[in-house]
């Protein structure tokens, strides 16, 4: 077999403000063949995800750094062309994390066997993948949601959203949907299923969450922040829950946003309302796999939980993609498709 040429997006200069194009390379280079121990894996779809922002700037986080040069970080759902490891064959497909590139050597560590019978092998990147996962774990942990109860989520279209506003229907809550644009809360009522959806690009946003939310909110799944949490926390019941998953809106902040501290006034309706606000990461619940995989699948199968696949192809989409989800123009769970 002839040696492979394995063509990769590297990190080129740290991003300020908005990441560019000019932020990325990709680079082209012979791939060795695996040696003893190893298998050779060909990326099928690469997903993109808001935390690889963060990666790219250097400061105190939950993972180090990308340095400079390094391949973008990255899930990735690959073939298996070639296999010394105990457990790989050649034809399996596999789930892990080698990131922005079109073939990866691996020692099958980090690596699970999908299995396409639950799904398309794409869904283990998404509803059945990280982003499932991560709604999964968060909202019922964090969330703790009783039937009827109120739950609002934010980016209510995207991958983790989509999936904690229909989870939240299944346990017997009044779910609410907060998107971007007419089309994305159209989808979000009519295809999966919550009661309301309204426009974060409205003007009129609080007042019209205000209106959808006639009982308050009880559980408020924090992917965004910005002008979105200014319009939930004046909603919150007493005793609501926070998960904090993410705050897109921030991801891009060169520096503090400008104003006066308000700081205070969020810490005294913490303390008034007694609300808990909790930070997590997927991770935290790694025990929880097995668990969340045989639950949402049999959702899956069963037609109580849909999701929707926003998918580019090449690897050389992946910058600008990825730039554009920062932006909240994907809709549905952002793959691209590096390979067939």
């Amino acid at each position: 077999m002839s040696p492979l040429r394995n063509r990769k997006i590297v990190l080129a200069a740290r991003p300020v403000g908005e990441p560019r194009t000019s932020d990325f390379e990709l680079v082209e280079e012979e791939l060795p063949a695996p040696g003893a121990g190893r298998a050779l894996l060909r990326t099928l779809y690469l997903s993109l995800d808001p935390y690889m922002r963060g990666r790219m700037r250097v400061g105190k986080s939950y993972a180090p750094p990308l340095e400079i040069g390094e391949v973008m970080v990255g899930g990735t759902v690959s073939e298996v062309l070639q296999s010394s490891v105990a457990g790989l064959s050649p034809g399996d497909i596999v789930e892990g994390q080698t990131g922005w590139q079109a073939y990866a050597i691996s020692d099958g560590g980090g690596l699970r066997k999908v299995d396409p019978a639950l799904g398309p092998v794409s869904t283990a990147l998404g509803v059945l993948g990280m982003p499932g996962m991560t709604a999964y774990t968060g909202l019922l942990n964090l969330g703790q949601p009783r039937p009827g109860e109120t739950v609002v989520v934010a980016a209510a279209s995207g991958a983790v959203g989509s999936v904690v506003g229909q989870i939240a229907k299944i346990k017997g809550c009044r779910a609410v949907g907060i998107a971007g644009g007419q089309r994305k809360c159209e989808h979000v009522v009519n295809e999966l299923g919550l009661d309301a959806c309204v426009d974060h690009h409205r003007p009129d946003l609080a007042e019209r969450l205000k209106d959808a939310c006639p009982a308050g909110i009880d559980v408020y799944f924090e992917n965004v922040g910005g002008a979105v949490f200014d319009a939930v926390l004046p909603l919150l019941n007493p005793f609501a829950r926070v998960p904090v998953c993410g705050l897109i809106a921030h991801y891009n902040d060169a520096a503090p946003p400008p104003g006066p501290d308000r700081l205070p006034g969020l810490m005294q309706l913490v303390l008034m309302n007694r609300l808990t606000l909790r930070g997590f990461i997927v991770s935290d619940f790694a025990e929880q796999f097995p668990e969340f995989l045989r639950v949402t699948s049999r959702w899956l199968q069963e037609g109580r939980l849909r999701y929707r696949e926003d998918i580019v192809d090449g690897l050389e989409s992946a910058p600008e993609a990825f730039i554009g989800l920062l932006k909240g123009k994907n809709f549905g769970k952002l793959l691209v498709r590096v390979a067939s």
